[in-house]
């Protein structure tokens, strides 16, 4: 994991699929659990769409909180 990458995953829009265009840390856990079984994607988007199923499937989404941005 780079330092920046939590910071990452609340900015960077899924850019193809079901959910494209919407936040990789607002992902739903299924769909990264689908993922996480059928292989994620090569890449950048892959290892972030890994490390998030990481913290979806722990429970700590709420550590992502901090990090968004506020309107």
């Amino acid at each position: 994991m780079k330092p920046d990458d939590l910071e990452r995953l609340v900015t960077l829009e899924m850019p193809f699929g079901k959910y494209k265009g919407r936040v990789i840390a607002d992902l739903p856990g299924n769909y990264l659990t689908w993922f996480a079984r059928e292989g994620f994607p090569a890449g950048e988007i892959g290892r972030l769409l890994a490390l998030m199923h990481e913290i979806d499937h722990n429970g700590l989404k709420a550590l992502l909180n901090p990090l968004r941005k506020r309107p």
